[in-house]
């Protein structure tokens, strides 16, 4: 959570006392629950998802009624301290009796040491447990991550230490065993549907395998292994076959610079029992050569009319298009200037559902696709923000994560409605938000949109205080996301951090202050071009022309008061307000740079493990040059 008393200070700072109009506290600006990772179970009509109270995480599962109308939504664990223990990994049991779920470790990176800030003095571990999806007393089934529920139900995989381990669920007193002994990192588990078969990916470091374990012989294959990334297996309905995504080797890895085009990706088909691969689709050179995924569990949808759906940047927009499993051309089943997100499939491959920014480039609505006839329909619009679509296992509810201006991320039905034939949005735990939450108080951001100092049109969202019409100069702030593959909304966002970036806005705008939040290139939203801009981040910091253009746009706004404008941001948002402050301390009075990047020869060693700047000097070069540190004669704003 955003620490108050290091923003208190950069209040203090550019804000005379005489203006400060507070009428919410930030406590209460994020007291209300952050929900994620909504699962759909694989029978009846039943929604789990984690809500994160004020650091409390917990488990909750909405229950369709027997009467058929509407659901009752309980919250099943009651882990009552804020003790730092992550909540992920939901999983059902194929009858949706069970919830299994992941606590404790980090989500993001399970290799590392379980976090432990709360300083308990028995440590921390990541668990596995599970618990009736009525509620009770959870049961732990062993230490791991990324629960594998088996089709039959009587048995989890997971991983342990990049291992793939197993255990009964039917016999409480049975021990975890090690299926495989094999070298690299497992991950991405996945059963056949007939349960015989666990497919993963074995990751190698520069390549990666598709492995199959097969339960009953307890053997391991790899399916037509080579030197090239493969990854994304997803299987058949017949459980005959796999089709997973093949990214040739490159010598040359890309990170924090433009990626535009390489040798293209590949979805090939392998046969189970012989281990053969087939290609059946390619991408064409240029643009859409490089892989780009979707913000979704699986990449790659077998559906009924006998096709793969998958994800594909051919016009430089991320859509989805349809290859026939045979093999031929594909087919594009979203045209548009506007980027799909997340994905899912009904359990009858019949339908696709996903959310993208289509009409409404800032926001996030949800569309499905009838896989048969390709047919498009939108289910939701308005000014709200809806994500991460769920399908019923009965295949007869949509429930979403959605948004607005006034309350966060929450999980909603999405019901038809007959009359106007349209859709609506019906909350599933509304009695989770807290009545002092101060959600009228919070402020409208508009869209607006300027110019970048090279003269590229760049979006943001205004936060305009509630006294901004009273003829006065308002001192301003600007916001930078993280990422940089990220995109702020209008509304509260679908990714914890940017939630309380969100509430933070809000606080700020509550102080009197006019707050801006910037979507700069490199992040997402606005297509490939925008998202690989030339020069970007370590290859020339282009991004500080939208930097300079939204300190030029407040200072030319007649509300502003362009002695007192002010940036902050986290992680790649530290390094634009370092690097805004760095160069143009004349435009910018103070900032706030949490856990920023400023020097790129030593950042990017922390992700590419082999890099040297002595191996491409002139590279080296350019990336110091483009760091916040090689500007600091220049810098002459208070910074914290």
């Amino acid at each position: 959570m955003i620490k108050a008393p290091k923003l208190f200070l950069f209040v203090s700072c550019l804000l005379p006392s005489a203006l400060y109009a507070q009428n919410f506290t930030i406590e209460q600006a994020m007291s209300a629950p952050f929900n994620s990772q909504l699962t759909a179970a694989p029978a009846k009509s039943r929604f789990a998802w984690i809500s994160n109270r004020q650091g409390r995480r917990n488990v909750w599962v909405a229950i369709k009624n027997e009467d058929g109308k509407g659901y009752t939504a309980t919250q099943i664990t009651k882990y009552a301290d804020d003790d730092g223990a992550e909540i992920s990994g939901l999983a059902w049991t194929p009858d949706a009796e069970v919830v299994i779920y992941v606590r404790g470790g980090d989500a993001e990176f399970p290799e590392k040491p379980a976090p432990n800030p709360a300083l308990i003095s028995a440590g921390m571990e990541q668990q596995i447990w599970m618990v009736s999806a009525h509620g009770g007393e959870p049961h732990k089934l062993a230490d791991g991550n990324a629960p594998a529920v088996s089709p039959a139900g009587d048995f989890l995989a997971y991983q342990l230490k990049g291992q793939i381990w197993g255990v009964s669920l039917k016999d409480q007193d049975a021990k975890p065993e090690q299926l495989l002994h094999t070298r690299g990192g497992a991950s991405s588990l996945i059963w056949s549907p007939d349960g015989h078969c666990l497919a993963f990916v074995s990751e190698r470091g520069d390549h990666s395998f598709i492995g199959v374990y097969l339960r009953e012989t307890k053997t391991l294959r790899y399916m037509d292994p080579g030197t090239d990334h493969d990854a994304e297996p997803t299987w058949s309905p017949d459980s005959k076959s796999i089709s997973f995504i093949r990214v040739p080797f490159s010598k040359h890895e890309a990170i924090f610079g433009p990626n535009r085009t390489g040798l293209p990706w590949s979805i090939r088909i392998a046969d189970l029992e012989n281990g053969k691969s087939h290609e059946i689709w390619r991408a064409q050179e240029g643009m859409g050569s490089v892989f780009h995924e979707t913000e979704s569990e699986h990449q790659l949808f077998w559906s009924g009319s006998r096709s793969i759906i998958f994800p594909w940047e051919r016009d430089g927009w991320l859509h989805l298009y349809s290859v026939p499993e045979s093999g031929g051309e594909a087919k594009l089943l979203t045209p548009g200037e506007f980027e799909v997100d997340s994905v899912t499939g009904s359990p009858d491959r019949k339908m696709i559902v996903y959310s993208s920014n289509q009409q409404d480039i800032d926001r996030r609505h949800i569309w499905k696709i009838d896989a048969v006839s390709g047919r498009l329909t939108e289910l939701t619009r308005g000014e709200g923000i809806e994500m991460f679509p769920a399908v019923s296992g009965d295949g007869e509810s949509i429930v979403v994560l959605h948004s607005d201006v006034r309350v966060p991320i929450r999980p909603a039905l999405v019901q038809a409605d007959g009359k106007l034939q349209d859709y609506k949005l019906q909350d599933l735990a509304p009695q989770a938000v807290p009545s002092s939450f101060p959600a009228s108080s919070f402020v409208v951001p508009q869209q607006v949109i300027f110019s970048a100092a090279d003269g590229l049109r760049i979006h943001g969202q205004l936060f305009l205080p509630k006294n901004a019409g009273d003829g006065r100069r308002h001192p301003a702030a600007i916001f930078f996301h993280g990422g940089s593959r990220r995109q702020m909304l209008l509304g509260w966002h679908y990714m914890q951090y940017y939630s309380n970036a969100y509430a933070m806005n809000q606080y700020l705008a509550s102080q009197g202050y006019i707050v801006l939040a910037v979507n700069y290139r490199s992040g997402i939203g606005y297509g490939e071009e925008f998202r690989e801009a030339l020069k970007y981040g370590a290859t020339g910091a282009s991004e500080f022309n939208d930097v300079l253009g939204a300190g030029l746009y407040l200072r030319g706004r007649s509300d502003v008061d362009g002695a007192h404008i002010g940036v902050w941001g986290g992680s790649y948002g530290g390094y634009l307000t370092a690097l805004a402050l760095a160069r143009a301390s004349n435009l910018f009075a103070a900032g706030v740079d949490m856990h920023g990047v400023h020097d790129w020869n030593l950042e990017l060693g922390n992700w590419l493990p082999t890099y040297d700047p002595a191996a491409d000097p002139e590279a080296a070069r350019i990336a110091w040059s483009a760091s916040p540190m090689s500007s600091m004669s220049t810098w002459r704003s208070p910074v914290l």
